[in-house]
Protein backbone atom coordinates (compact mmCIF):
# COMPACT_ATOMS: atom_id res chain seq x y z
CA UNK A 1 0.00 0.00 0.00
CA UNK A 2 0.94 3.73 -0.47
CA UNK A 3 -0.08 6.36 1.38
CA UNK A 4 -0.47 10.03 -0.68
CA UNK A 5 -1.03 13.42 1.18
CA UNK A 6 -1.68 16.87 -0.88
CA UNK A 7 -1.01 19.77 0.68
CA UNK A 8 -0.36 23.70 -0.68
CA UNK A 9 -3.58 24.44 -2.26
CA UNK A 10 -5.53 27.63 -1.47
CA UNK A 11 -7.03 30.88 -2.98
CA UNK A 12 -4.62 32.91 -5.33
CA UNK A 13 -5.25 35.39 -8.13
CA UNK A 14 -5.15 35.45 -11.86
CA UNK A 15 -1.85 35.28 -12.75
CA UNK A 16 -0.07 34.13 -9.59
CA UNK A 17 1.87 31.08 -8.72
CA UNK A 18 1.40 28.55 -6.41
CA UNK A 19 3.07 25.24 -5.52
CA UNK A 20 1.35 21.89 -4.16
CA UNK A 21 3.30 19.01 -2.72
CA UNK A 22 2.23 15.45 -2.63
CA UNK A 23 4.10 13.10 -0.03
CA UNK A 24 4.32 9.35 -0.23
CA UNK A 25 4.51 6.92 2.42
CA UNK A 26 4.13 2.80 2.41
CA UNK A 27 5.61 1.06 -0.50
CA UNK A 28 7.19 3.53 -2.22
CA UNK A 29 9.44 1.26 -3.98
CA UNK A 30 6.70 -0.05 -5.70
CA UNK A 31 6.07 3.45 -7.22
CA UNK A 32 6.96 3.80 -10.94
CA UNK A 33 4.84 6.68 -12.22
CA UNK A 34 3.47 9.89 -10.08
CA UNK A 35 0.52 11.80 -11.56
CA UNK A 36 -1.40 15.02 -10.91
CA UNK A 37 -4.62 15.59 -11.63
CA UNK A 38 -7.66 17.59 -11.17
CA UNK A 39 -11.06 18.04 -11.08
CA UNK A 40 -13.31 20.75 -11.52
CA UNK A 41 -17.08 21.28 -10.40
CA UNK A 42 -19.07 18.95 -12.58
CA UNK A 43 -16.42 17.79 -14.80
CA UNK A 44 -14.32 15.04 -15.24
CA UNK A 45 -11.12 14.33 -13.59
CA UNK A 46 -8.63 15.35 -15.85
CA UNK A 47 -4.72 14.81 -16.49
CA UNK A 48 -2.17 17.30 -15.51
CA UNK A 49 1.07 16.43 -14.98
CA UNK A 50 3.23 12.73 -14.32
CA UNK A 51 6.46 11.86 -13.91
CA UNK A 52 8.61 8.68 -14.05
CA UNK A 53 9.25 8.18 -10.33
CA UNK A 54 12.86 6.99 -11.07
CA UNK A 55 14.10 8.46 -14.00
CA UNK A 56 12.19 11.57 -13.70
CA UNK A 57 10.88 12.27 -17.22
CA UNK A 58 7.84 14.29 -17.26
CA UNK A 59 4.50 14.72 -19.63
CA UNK A 60 2.01 17.26 -19.07
CA UNK A 61 -1.29 18.10 -19.78
CA UNK A 62 -1.98 20.28 -23.20
CA UNK A 63 -4.10 22.80 -21.04
CA UNK A 64 -1.07 23.60 -18.60
CA UNK A 65 2.01 22.48 -20.68
CA UNK A 66 4.36 25.92 -20.11
CA UNK A 67 3.01 26.87 -17.31
CA UNK A 68 3.07 24.09 -14.67
CA UNK A 69 6.38 21.87 -13.74
CA UNK A 70 6.49 18.61 -11.71
CA UNK A 71 9.06 17.74 -9.88
CA UNK A 72 10.20 14.75 -7.49
CA UNK A 73 12.50 14.54 -4.68
CA UNK A 74 13.41 10.49 -4.47
CA UNK A 75 15.02 10.74 -1.59
CA UNK A 76 12.24 12.94 0.62
CA UNK A 77 9.36 10.50 -1.49
CA UNK A 78 7.89 13.93 -2.26
CA UNK A 79 6.55 15.64 -5.95
CA UNK A 80 5.54 18.94 -6.24
CA UNK A 81 3.89 21.03 -8.90
CA UNK A 82 4.82 24.30 -9.65
CA UNK A 83 1.75 26.36 -10.98
CA UNK A 84 2.98 29.88 -12.98
CA UNK A 85 0.51 31.89 -14.39
CA UNK A 86 -2.57 30.95 -13.14
CA UNK A 87 -5.77 31.07 -14.69
CA UNK A 88 -8.99 31.43 -13.24
CA UNK A 89 -9.61 28.05 -15.32
CA UNK A 90 -7.06 26.11 -13.05
CA UNK A 91 -9.70 26.11 -10.54
CA UNK A 92 -10.21 22.88 -9.14
CA UNK A 93 -9.43 20.31 -6.77
CA UNK A 94 -5.76 19.15 -7.52
CA UNK A 95 -5.34 15.06 -6.74
CA UNK A 96 -2.06 13.06 -6.98
CA UNK A 97 -1.56 9.93 -7.74
CA UNK A 98 0.84 6.66 -7.81
CA UNK A 99 0.85 3.83 -9.98
CA UNK A 100 3.13 1.08 -11.01
CA UNK A 101 4.51 0.02 -14.21
CA UNK A 102 2.04 -2.63 -15.56
CA UNK A 103 -0.87 -0.10 -14.67
CA UNK A 104 -2.57 1.59 -18.06
CA UNK A 105 -1.63 4.50 -19.55
CA UNK A 106 -0.45 7.81 -17.71
CA UNK A 107 -3.24 9.98 -18.43
CA UNK A 108 -5.96 7.99 -17.38
CA UNK A 109 -7.68 8.10 -14.04
CA UNK A 110 -8.10 4.18 -14.35
CA UNK A 111 -4.47 3.11 -14.71
CA UNK A 112 -3.30 4.82 -11.04
CA UNK A 113 -3.32 2.61 -8.36
CA UNK A 114 -3.22 5.08 -5.37
CA UNK A 115 -4.64 8.45 -4.49
CA UNK A 116 -4.25 11.18 -2.30
CA UNK A 117 -7.61 13.49 -0.67
CA UNK A 118 -7.35 16.56 -2.68
CA UNK A 119 -6.24 19.88 -1.97
CA UNK A 120 -8.25 22.92 -3.72
CA UNK A 121 -6.81 25.35 -5.56
CA UNK A 122 -9.32 28.48 -6.19
CA UNK A 123 -7.91 31.19 -8.74
CA UNK A 124 -9.75 34.66 -8.73
CA UNK A 125 -9.90 36.22 -11.82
Amino acid sequence: QVQLVESGGGLVQAGDSMRLSCAASGRTSSIYRMGWFRQAPGKEREFVATIRWGEGSTLYGDSVKGRFTVSRDSAKNTVDLQMNSLKPEDTAVYYCAAKGPTSGPYYTTVSYDYWGQGTQVTVSS
